[in-house]
């Protein structure tokens, strides 16, 4: 079984979010929890409520136990990005863009509690 969380248009670029995603995955979710908890950065937190979303709709929809879940993946997807402008010399500006991002983490159950249920 399977259980997705998604967080969209968040205010951070997909770069800098796919840093911290990259070190989550595979790992049982209490113990990327506890990472995500200690990683000083933005997206650290961003994708910290994203995985407590997930393990609470595993455990509320699915009836899934939170000990018994890894994270199969954490996917940083682009969004759509502000178009913004900075006044520069002589009248001219120049264009920035600020990006958004996507966060999906999908959970899973452990192998090992499959086998032991059975």
């Amino acid at each position: 079984m399977e259980v997705t969380s998604l967080s969209r248009f968040t205010r951070i670029s997909p770069m800098k979010a796919r840093e911290v995603a990259r070190s989550i995955q595979g790992r049982p979710a209490n113990e990327a929890l506890e990472l995500l908890a200690f990683i000083p950065r933005k997206s650290a937190r961003l994708l910290r409520k994203t995985l407590q979303s997930a393990i609470a709709n595993a455990e509320n929809n699915h009836d899934l136990s939170s000990d018994d879940l890894i994270i199969k993946s954490a996917v940083v997807e682009q969004g759509p990005a502000f178009r913004r402008f900075k006044p520069v010399a002589r009248g001219s500006a120049h264009p920035y863009r600020k990006r958004t991002s996507h966060l999906r983490i999908i959970l899973a159950e452990a192998e090992d509690s499959k086998t032991a249920n059975t």
